[in-house]
């Protein structure tokens, strides 16, 4: 691994030289240390505060503050600034307006903009340079009600007819293009309330530091003084002493009257806000963050509310997660983490991609790496190993749709935990990847659940899942909700209980296993063991997993980051197949999250019973999730069940459920006719496509050999990057 290493070393350097400023404990009172000659730029609509809290801003820093309306715009024209726009109307106005700002100098101090100051492009990009723009995200109704207050009743630039909400809705895309941090303020937030969120998010700018990642397996002797980003564990996937990369200082907490503002939000909207909270802006900056994510979550989406909720059956909702482009819910990481992934590559070497799925995530990830384009393309291949018995066989067409030179899925003559498993041994084998990056400049890197970039996008749906159940008035915010997730690796699990740490109220996270049920058996006894254990074959194969590697992540979780436990715990499966926790840590287990198994014959049961008394069908996973939600859950509150695949993946067995005859032989019309019997879901418009183009076409098949995968890899790159050369 060391000239892995050396790579990610570079990487690092170079993000620490772009970071100039250390973190401080009394970070007020070094502000000059900190900030030095950078201005503090304050940006947002008419009413936002934008003088007051400036004032405010200043008084604590200690700085100038100066009001571009007062002491810019009034001093040059020596009018007000009214009068001047009742003289020369709206679009003279900005423009004289905006030649004004670029004759402004100033350093070291706090500036409070005008709302239409980001509508004058030249003059943004002379002020951007003199330091921080902060956004003052204020809520609507809060700036119509301050301006009706102000008996102000038009802004530059509305036009007649056009309404306030117009004018403002119109404006966000310019304060959006020229943020470098934005201050979400919750509705009703006072100015003071304001200020103190400046000064945070001005800490946290300047704070880079405090947001570093750690293994799932060091601990607090470590004697590593190597400091560990977003931006290098994007791209590294594992960390180097084979656990798994956690945020340091965990996940941010969001109050109540900020979650409030998401809730009328789209969801690309709210994946922006919250991934901001995660993503620090020295990795990827907000505008790079918001194009990825505008390019993720649009057209390729046949859902315009991309994970919509809806109302299954008594407390019951489903949350559709396969909208997609591959129907499944990977999509929803997987068309942002390989933008993010590219982001962050660093300079000179390519990078081969390697993915074990059990089903869903090997045509995700192709279609995510897919869509990338240019030099990002060309220095990024992906190589996806399943097992060849493993997995649907739409799921198999859908791979073998994807037959570009840096793109390719191969089969193995084994299970899913034999491909991660194998996986796992090419990353930790210093010999093979110096080998590939000394003859080939090749380094390798994952895009499964144990990268993190993977698991934040999931983050999102279960926040969403939760402001959608508010917004449509099944709940009032703060009351709980419980969610029931088909559990596999355990990725999507994790991901709802950060979401509840960020402050979302789910109650209980409920994992649904299917008869392999070994993470049911954990959380029930406190024991994984995988001693003698076969994996069986099912109705759901995206789930048919016995080794859960985020489950890893879990434990650091509930251990309060016991990093030494985790090592312990996992080096004993690894060596020995089995662990057994401590009792106390079973407790805190069981208090966080509720686990059941489903037989095959359930499965089916469920799936025609929703259909007959609904119309509805779900998938097998949706179907594992409701047979364990209806065992577990007490009806006391809502529960979602995240419904991971489109049932068109999994015809046959739906067919069998419905106990329909003479079903046909082509994928594509199998389809159809279940379409024709569904109330719901919609036919899934890109798999039929895909389907079509992938045809019969043959794929390669390997034996169960860690050298014959290793071959595998060697060709990949030689027809990836080679090529290219």
């Amino acid at each position: 691994m060391g000239l892995l290493n050396a790579s990610q070393l570079a990487l690092r350097a170079l993000r620490c030289y772009l970071s100039p400023f250390s973190s401080s404990k009394s970070w007020l009172s070094t502000k000059a240390s900190l900030l030095g000659d950078k201005n503090l730029l304050l940006m947002g609509p008419p009413g936002a505060g934008k003088t007051t809290v400036g004032r405010i801003v200043a008084l604590r820093l200690g700085l100038p503050a100066i009001d571009v309306d007062d002491d810019v715009l009034e001093t040059t024209w020596k009018m007000p600034v009214a009068a001047k726009l009742a003289a020369v109307g709206g679009e003279r106005f900005l423009e004289e307006e905006g030649q004004a700002l670029c004759n402004f100098s100033a350093s070291g101090c706090v500036v409070s903009l005008t709302g239409s100051n980001p509508l004058h492009a030249a003059a943004m990009q002379h002020v951007k340079e003199s330091g921080l723009v902060i956004y003052l995200d204020v809520d609507g109704e809060d700036i119509i009600q301050r301006l009706a207050r102000m008996k102000v009743n038009r802004i530059v630039g509305q036009e007649t007819g056009a309404s306030m909400r117009d004018i403002l809705r119109y404006r966000k895309r310019f304060y959006e293009k020229w943020l470098d941090v934005r201050v979400l303020c919750g509705t009703g937030d006072a100015v003071e309330e304001v200020a103190e969120k400046v000064l945070k998010a001005v800490e946290r700018y300047l704070n880079h530091d405090a947001e570093t990642f750690v293994s799932t397996r060091s601990h607090s002797v470590d004697s590593s003084n190597q400091k560990t980003y977003f931006s290098d564990v994007v791209v590294e996937g594992l960390a180097t002493d084979g656990g798994l990369y956690v945020p340091k200082n965990g996940f941010p907490n969001i109050g109540a009257r900020e979650w409030l503002r998401l809730a009328d939000m789209s969801y690309p909207e709210r994946a922006l806000v919250l991934l901001e909270k995660c993503v620090h802006p020295l990795d990827v900056s907000a505008l790079d963050l918001r194009t990825m994510i505008v390019n993720a979550y649009g057209s390729n989406f046949s859902s315009e509310a991309v994970a919509p909720v809806k109302h299954l059956i008594h407390n019951q909702y489903v949350q559709e997660l396969f909208h997609g482009p591959t129907a499944s819910f990977k999509d929803l990481a997987l068309q942002l983490m390989p933008q993010l992934f590219a982001y962050c590559l660093p300079p000179m070497c390519n990078y081969l991609i390697l993915v074990a799925t059990s089903g869903d995530t090997g045509s995700a990830v192709l279609s995510g790496f897919s869509r990338l384009s240019g030099t990002d393309r060309h220095r990024t291949g992906v190589l996806v190993f399943f097992p060849e018995e493993g997995v649907s066989e739409i799921q198999k067409l859908q791979m073998k749709s994807y037959r570009e030179d840096n793109a390719r899925a191969v089969s193995v003559l084994a299970d899913f935990d034999f491909c991660q498993r194998t996986m796992k041994r090419m990353f930790g084998e210093s010999g093979l990847t110096g080998h590939l990056a000394v003859e080939y400049g090749t380094v390798l890197s994952t895009a499964n659940s144990i990268n993190w970039a993977r698991l934040l996008p999931q983050v999102v749906y279960h926040s969403s899942a939760y402001l959608d159940l508010y917004r449509d008035g099944v709940i009032k915010f703060g009351e709980p909700i419980d969610v029931c997730i088909p559990s596999g690796n355990f990725g999507n699990a994790m991901s709802a209980v950060y979401a509840k740490q960020m402050g979302i109220p789910i109650r209980k996270v409920i994992c649904a296993s299917n008869h392999n049920r070994i993470i049911t058996d954990f959380m029930t006894t406190g024991e994984y063991d995988l001693r003698g254990r076969p994996l069986m074959l099912s109705h759901s194969p995206a789930i048919d997993i016995l080794k859960s590697s985020n489950l890893e992540r879990f434990i650091y979780h509930v251990s309060d980051g016991d990093g030494r436990l985790v090592k312990e715990l996992f080096t004993r499966l690894d060596t020995q197949q089995h662990f057994q926790v401590p009792k106390p840590l079973l407790g805190r287990i069981q208090q966080e999250v509720l686990a059941g198994w489903c037989s095959e014959d359930d499965c089916l049961t469920a799936i025609q019973s929703v259909h007959t008394r609904t119309g509805y069908v779900m998938d097998t996973h949706t179907a594992v999730a409701k047979v364990v939600a209806d065992r577990l859950q007490d009806g006391s509150c809502p529960v979602v069940l995240c419904s991971t695949a489109h049932y068109g993946k999994f015809a046959p067995a739906v067919f069998k459920a419905l106990q329909i005859q003479n079903i046909p032989e082509d994928p594509v019309e199998q389809l159809k006719e279940l379409a024709s019997i569904a109330s719901g879901p919609e036919t899934h418009r890109d798999m039929i496509k895909c389907l079509k183009e992938s045809g019969r076409t043959g794929h390669t098949v390997c034996q169960a050999e860690y050298s014959v995968l290793v071959e595998e890899v060697e060709s990949m790159i030689q027809d990836s990057f080679l090529k290219v050369r």
